[in-house]
């Protein structure tokens, strides 16, 4: 065991290794999955204006369903996580993709809002949960010098399939009504299963066992285990705390346009269409964000933090922006606001992940995305209702979006508080905290499960 970590530091520093072979195999497994989950969830605004007329139900109460299934995807993401450093990743993405395609199934047949909000919300967000952070820390463990482009590739699916998906789920609705639609949405949910798959496949370590048989003698190597899969730690360490909590901040007004503004642009006087297009074009320059920003900062001229502040600041100013443009009735003046949004929004979503090894180091970045997932979902739980309470207040959205941008700036002003934030160089990346935790080869052990088929490691290495 201690030899696995030299072994993935060399294959990291080299410029064959994880930064090509079958790592691009994990991007466009990866490239799809995320289409099927934020792509899926952003296109959900075609959905809130039909259940708003089904069901006769306020814009705050409708907003809780696509809040609920972003906050449950972020809430499970540490259970994701934990599962897959203690068992097998493949089966636990595989089981995701199950998991989000019966709850959008069983969606389709709700005859309540409180169905949706289990069906949509909690099932599906668990799904989801179980997927996008295990697929995002195995495309991560497999690149190093091209790891932000790896990832702004694989998410410029989520704007590809928003600018297909809008127009894609209006006709579905059109042609089917919503229950069709989303029966639809649950047969190609499934697709995310295969993804799963091509993760190559992982023998479990001894660990879990070893929980088992020293969880009869001591409840308290239970929880240290249980710890340590989830990177608990990570917790009391400043660094991630203000990380998360800038992260946490962006995420409250970042998806308040994906929900709303196909909502506004209809209440503005636009036709569906129309307003489903506002999205679709925002998608195609997310696209262009995404891997645009993803080669420059792999080019090393900037820090990430640095250009992810750029990029935060000007996306928060532009969704304030959105009503403001439509206010004189001009389609163009919102379309072009939407392009500039979209670009700004693709080009920070791969470095929010890229930042995160720099701070806490690659060892611990699969717990360190599941809790910067969960404790950012309070903060997506809350955005779209909020935005929905300010629109029943004041009988249009300009609000909603103001603070909306409002709370992605305040995300960037908290950034700068980040220790060594004005240095032009990163500091080093943190070691584990205890040289003498037992569980310290488990991640590096990760990466080396998650690498290639001709760069698995042995058999004889897990016995």
């Amino acid at each position: 065991m201690t030899k696995l970590r030299p072994k993935a530091e060399s294959q990291g520093d080299g410029g064959e290794g994880p930064d090509g072979g079958y790592g691009w195999v994990l991007v466009g497994a990866l490239f799809v999955s995320t289409s099927l989950v934020f792509g899926l969830m952003r296109s959900l605004g075609i959905f809130f204006v039909e259940f708003v007329q089904y069901f006769d139900e306020s814009a705050q109460a409708i907003s809780w369903i696509s809040s609920t299934g972003l906050a449950a995807q972020q809430f499970f993401s540490p259970l994701g996580a934990a599962l897959c450093n203690a068992y097998d990743t493949r089966w636990v993405v595989m089981t995701g993709g199950c998991l989000a395609a019966l709850g959008l199934i069983l969606a389709s047949q709700a005859t309540c809002l409180v169905h949706l909000y289990l069906t949509m919300g909690v099932i599906s967000g668990l799904g989801w949960g179980l997927v996008f952070t295990p697929m995002v820390a195995t495309v991560m463990a497999n690149f190093t010098r091209r790891r932000t482009l790896a990832l702004g590739l694989a998410f410029s699916s989520i704007g590809l399939s928003s600018f297909a998906f809008n127009p894609l789920f209006q006709l579905l609705v059109e042609l089917y009504t919503w229950r069709g639609a989303l029966l639809i949405l649950g047969g190609l949910s499934l697709n995310i299963v295969p993804c799963g798959a091509l993760i190559g496949p992982q023998r479990r370590s001894k660990a879990p066992a070893k929980v088992v048989s020293e969880s009869g003698v001591s409840c308290a190597s239970f929880l240290q285990r249980a710890s340590s899969y989830l990177e608990l730690p990570l917790l009391f360490e400043r660094p991630y705390i203000t990380y998360t909590l800038a992260i946490s901040l962006l995420n409250v007004g970042y998806f308040v346009p994906y929900f709303h503004l196909v909502a506004h642009s209809r209440q503005v006087g636009f036709s569906e269409y129309q307003a489903a297009f506002v999205m679709s074009a925002a998608g195609a320059t997310d696209i262009l964000g995404r891997i645009a920003s993803g080669w420059f900062s792999d080019l090393g001229h900037f820090r990430l933090i640095h250009l992810l502040s750029v990029w935060t600041t000007l996306a928060g100013v532009f969704i304030m922006l959105l009503p403001v443009s439509s206010l004189s009735g001009s389609y163009a003046a919102l379309m072009v606001i939407s392009l500039l949004y979209g670009f700004c929004s693709g080009a920070l979503t791969s470095l929010v992940f890229a930042v995160v090894p720099m701070i806490v180091g690659v060892e611990r970045m699969m717990g360190a995305l599941g809790l910067l997932q969960l404790i950012e979902s309070g903060a997506g739980l809350l955005g779209a209702p909020l935005s929905g309470l300010l629109k029943d207040i004041t009988g249009d959205y300009t609000a909603s979006f103001m603070v909306a941008g409002g709370f992605v700036i305040l995300g960037t002003l908290t950034m700068v508080t980040l220790p060594h934030y004005l240095s032009c160089k990163d500091p080093p990346p943190p070691k584990s905290l205890s040289p003498e935790d037992p569980d310290k080869g488990l991640h590096a052990e990760l990466e080396q499960m998650h690498s290639s088929p001709n760069n698995r490691l042995p058999e004889d290495t897990y016995s």
